[in-house]
């Protein structure tokens, strides 16, 4: 409509141009009518100004409107009003065209800061490899994941492991694979996932991380819970007779012994029978213990987790772990870092495995001269909670490193293989970890991360 409008004003104008053109050439080809020459060519002249004057603006303006759609300049307005009928309408078409772009280019907005968002907070941790070999962390779980370690190029990478590097540069697109991952002495499993995008005409690919680590520890965690809770069971309905008769059995045993005389032929071999019967009794007690002991792992509670103060965490362990020792020439090291450091955890459950870990420690460092046993807390450069309980003694043997959290597995004769079990279980259902290390001293250090 608005071009319609402008159309017939510029038609317009040029008919009035033609017909004074025709007259101006009349006037001078019949040689007379000297005024009506002069008017008719002034008049020639204010229409072919007025024709320059309306396509001028017209050019104007819409140079005006399209320097406004090209820098997105939205606030300006076209009102030609003052301008006559075809301007008007050409001003609104502006106008409008501007304001349609406008919410066009706003809603995009909001679809781009939605899109983001949602990126943002996808818990799977996105970094895009561009063809430079840089590297973009796409979101909030890709930063937490790398911490304040700088992660720009893809070489950055190999302070996370030799093979996780590896995989992410040999990685192939539509493919997923397990990697491991390492951060702070903490390995973590996880499946890699890669795929090839172009934007803007670069090619770049789209890494993502998914960390199956706590999955992988739980999954573990239930079979061997499983696997307890049938051994258990089956040797408890087992022993629980033969505990029962074995006592039994011995107390007859013991009546039989009262009432034979002591010249009696047979008085020595019911002795050695009442001898024998005990010995079942007590090795039957013994395993009914043993095998109570284990229940623990299948009768953990779920972790009612509350924000526990480290400091004073560690204080009340560690006053019970020295009144238990008896070894004053033990050097107990607590350290908090910063002060105020707090845990989100379930005490109750907490504090039995420190001072398990602690009790550890102190066995450990029996044959040495001068025992020395840390108990320490602060915050890794993820963000995560580590408490950690080393000592000086000689260490675990690197070949039963990733034996030690596995049920009934022990290298002590008295040990049970329950402790470090049952700490890896409570970490589990805190959705957390622990690791073993060697300290600075070269002993053992076990750390808990949260």
């Amino acid at each position: 409509m608005a071009f319609k409008t402008f159309s017939i004003a510029l038609a317009g104008r040029l008919a009035i141009l033609l017909l004074i053109s025709l007259a101006v050439a009349w006037l001078a080809i019949s040689g007379a009518y000297y005024a009506g020459l002069t008017i008719a060519a002034l008049l020639l002249c204010l229409s072919a100004f007025e024709l320059w004057r309306f396509i001028t603006k017209t050019n104007k303006e819409l140079s005006r409107f399209l320097d406004a759609a090209r820098y997105s300049d939205f606030s300006q307005r076209f009102n030609f009003s003052d301008n006559g009928a075809g301007f008007d309408e050409l001003g609104k078409v502006f106008t409008e065209t501007l304001e349609n772009l406008r919410k066009l280019r706003s809603e995009q907005e909001a679809d781009r800061r939605q899109l983001k968002a949602l990126v943002e907070h996808v818990p799977v941790p996105l970094l895009s490899i561009h063809q430079d070999d840089s590297i973009t962390l796409q979101n909030n779980a890709a930063r937490r994941l790398f911490g304040v370690s700088a992660v720009s190029q893809v070489r950055d990478l190999l302070q996370f492991g030799s093979g996780f590097h590896k995989a992410i540069v040999e990685t192939v697109p539509g493919n997923r694979e397990l990697v491991t991952f390492i951060h702070d002495g903490m390995e973590q499993q996880m499946t890699l996932a890669s795929t090839e995008v172009v934007i803007n005409g670069s090619q770049e690919l789209l890494v993502s991380l998914q960390d199956i680590q706590s999955e992988l520890d739980f999954i573990q965690a239930e079979a061997w819970q499983d696997l307890v809770r049938v051994l258990t069971h089956e040797i408890m309905n087992s022993i629980t007779p033969i505990s029962s008769l074995a006592r039994t059995a011995n107390d007859l045993a013991d009546e039989l012994v009262d009432r034979l005389d002591d010249e009696s032929p047979v008085k020595n071999d019911v002795t050695d029978i009442q001898g024998a019967v005990a010995t079942v009794a007590r090795r039957s007690d013994s395993l009914t213990q043993f095998v109570n002991s284990y229940r623990q792992l299948t009768r953990l509670a779920p972790p009612e987790k509350k924000r526990v103060p480290i400091a004073d965490l560690f204080d009340h362990v560690g006053k019970l772990a020295v009144a238990e020792w008896s070894d004053d020439r033990v050097d107990l090291n607590i350290q908090t870092t910063p002060k105020g450091l707090e845990v989100l955890a379930d005490r109750d459950l907490l504090e039995p495995i420190l001072l398990n870990l602690l009790r550890n420690a102190w066995q450990a460092t029996a044959e040495i001269a001068s025992p020395q046993i840390s108990l320490t807390a602060n915050l890794n450069r993820r963000g995560h909670v580590v408490i950690e309980v080393s000592d000086n003694g000689p260490g675990v043997a690197a070949d039963i490193t990733r034996k030690i959290f596995v049920p009934f597995f022990t290298t002590k004769k008295t040990g049970s293989g329950v402790g470090l079990a049952l700490t890896r279980q409570v970490m589990i259902a805190h959705r957390g970890y622990v690791t073993l290390g060697e300290s600075e001293t070269g002993g053992a250090r076990f750390s808990l991360i949260f």
